[in-house]
């Protein structure tokens, strides 16, 4: 078993946290090439299994990593920035400065990176958006005592789909509140400009706080044997919880089918919901991020894992440039090659997302490790720690 490290850190950086970011932003790569350039074989939520080949249902389901480990390590950082700098105030404060941010950087930058409209016409508010309003819920949380704060995160993530069935017409006060919440629909803003709430908030409330719950184990008293012990308890009772819940084919999660093949099963039995996240999308998501931590945490010092700490140092930066890189390739693809696949440009083979998704992890690494490295060297710039 490798050596078991206390602190493992980069310019007080913890390497897995950062690390384990790295890996899903590099996830999330993938799927936003996938959306770019194989748009026409669009999948749902959850996948059409019969309709849906494998490759692209498990290309899919990996990139569900993403949002959930990445808003349980945004509470866990959260946790980590008032530790090394500050009081709870300074982190509330922070929190609800940076949740606006964000939250105006998805309705600008975002929203235009996706359309290219201006002025737009429909606004999508998505992960960014859902981040952000978050962050501004655990602005408020952190002053709850920690047990309270963990059970109330656990108990919006296993509750909220007793929530499934309450929906409001856009005539309804509640609409708007409830859309943004927990419904996915469309917001009327006005009439040449609709809002779409892609992330509704209410699950990632309860992932951020859960996050933020767990950040003791990684403080600085914290002791790496108990930590490591915790995560793999924690990562294992998720999942033991998922199969138990799946298998009942009952509450948390649309039911499973026997398909055809064994493949199908396999495909339908881990079919999951993302909009919003289901409890068993969450339990599968989480525990195999937790589990993740703890391999990275054990494999610290490999070489391998830097430039996934340099893409998780600087994610902000990364998801912005990537989504701008994205639409200039497809613009360049369309007046290159035309509309190939009837109203898009795409590719015929999901292993030409993925070559195209590697080739392109490559080409971005080096502007984000300058980044990477301008953060830690320009530590006046206050700005800077946004992204």
């Amino acid at each position: 078993m490798p050596e078991t490290v206390v602190r493992p850190t980069v310019a007080g950086r913890l390497l897995s946290i950062d690390a384990l970011r790295g890996l899903v932003i590099v996830f999330m790569l993938l799927d936003h090439v996938r959306e770019t350039f194989f748009l026409h074989r669009q999948v749902t939520d959850p996948m059409d299994v019969a309709g849906t080949e494998p490759a692209l249902f498990f290309s899919r389901t990996l990139a569900h990593l993403c949002a959930p480990v990445f808003v349980l390590l945004t509470g866990l950082s959260a946790y980590l920035f008032g530790e090394k700098y500050a009081g709870k105030a300074d982190v509330c404060a922070f929190l609800f400065k940076r949740g606006l941010f964000l939250v105006l950087l998805e309705m600008t930058l975002v929203n235009f990176a996706w359309t290219f409209q201006v002025p737009p016409t429909v606004i999508y508010l998505q992960v960014i958006w859902a981040i952000g309003l978050s962050m501004l819920a655990l602005s408020a949380m952190v002053w709850l005592p920690r047990p309270l704060l963990l059970l109330l995160s656990l108990a919006i993530i296993a509750g909220h789909n007793l929530l499934d069935g309450l929906h409001f017409t856009p005539d309804s006060a509640l609409h708007l509140p409830w859309a943004v919440l927990h419904d996915r629909g469309w917001i009327e803003f006005s009439e040449t400009l609709r809002l779409r709430t892609s992330y509704p908030v209410l699950p990632w409330i309860g992932v951020i706080g859960l996050g933020y719950a767990l950040g003791p184990w990684f403080g600085r008293a914290a002791d790496a044997a108990l930590r490591q012990r915790s995560l793999l308890m924690a990562g294992l009772a998720g999942l033991v919880g998922f199969g138990a819940l799946r298998l009942l084919n009952g509450y948390g999660e649309k039911p499973w089918a026997v398909g055809e093949t064994w493949l199908q099963t396999l495909m339908s039995f881990f079919n999951i919901t993302k909009y919003p996240p289901s409890l068993l999308f969450i339990s599968l998501t989480l525990s195999l991020g937790l589990l993740l931590l703890l391999w990275l945490e054990r494999r610290q010092g490999s070489r391998w894992l830097l430039p996934l700490t340099v893409f998780g140092s600087a994610p902000m930066f990364f998801y912005l440039l990537h989504l701008y890189v994205l639409k200039v390739l497809y613009l360049v693809a369309v007046a290159c090659f035309g509309l190939n696949q009837g109203r898009y440009f795409g590719f015929d083979s999901v292993w030409a997302v993925w070559l195209v998704a590697g080739l392109l992890a490559l080409a971005l690494y080096p502007p984000v490790r300058w980044f990477s490295a301008l953060k830690a060297r320009r530590r006046d710039i206050a700005w800077l720690k946004y992204f």
